[in-house]
């Protein structure tokens, strides 16, 4: 109820910084989404940690149902709000800002693109994990914990550096 009136609220927020001036607007925007992104990355960076874990709890155990509702909470009140403001943000700022123009606005919204992929991976195995479904191994979960880091190094440099 609190995360759904706060994200609400921000909703809000975003909507009035909208209809404000460009110039006005922007560094707010642009604050915001890398909130949002950091916010978004923690999530990344940590789900596969907790995949780690419930992929050695026994199926059923104490364990792993605490695993089920930290995994669940985590990707429903931090990681979907996260993902969405930054894809809201980053795309208002992409065209108010660029104009969608630039190769290295093309290539990091790609890495974007593939950065929601490894989130729709990561809410699958939510998913799966649910029903105490087909498990993949600690193995596994430890290098897809590499995903979103190498695709976060590309991006910010892409946003950054801006290298092409």
């Amino acid at each position: 109820m609190r995360a759904g009136l706060a994200l609400a609220i921000f909703i809000g927020l975003i909507a009035g910084l909208f209809a404000a001036p460009v110039d006005v607007a922007y560094p707010w925007i642009k604050a915001l989404h890398i909130i949002a992104v950091i916010s978004w990355m923690a999530g990344l960076l940590y789900m596969p940690r907790l995949f780690i874990y419930h992929s050695d709890a026994a199926p059923g155990s104490a364990q792993s149902e605490t695993f089920k509702v930290m995994e669940q909470r985590l990707l429903k009140v931090i990681m979907n709000p996260a993902m969405m403001i930054t894809w809201v943000l980053g795309l208002y700022l992409a065209w108010r800002v660029y104009g969608f123009t630039g190769g290295w606005l093309h290539a990091k919204i790609l890495a974007v693109i593939l950065l929601t992929l490894a989130h729709v991976h990561f809410a699958n195995a939510v998913r799966l994990l649910a029903k105490d479904g087909p498990r993949r191994s600690p193995r596994y979960w430890r290098l897809m914990n590499e995903v979103p880091t190498v695709l976060m190094i590309v991006i910010v440099i892409l946003a950054v550096v801006k290298p092409f």
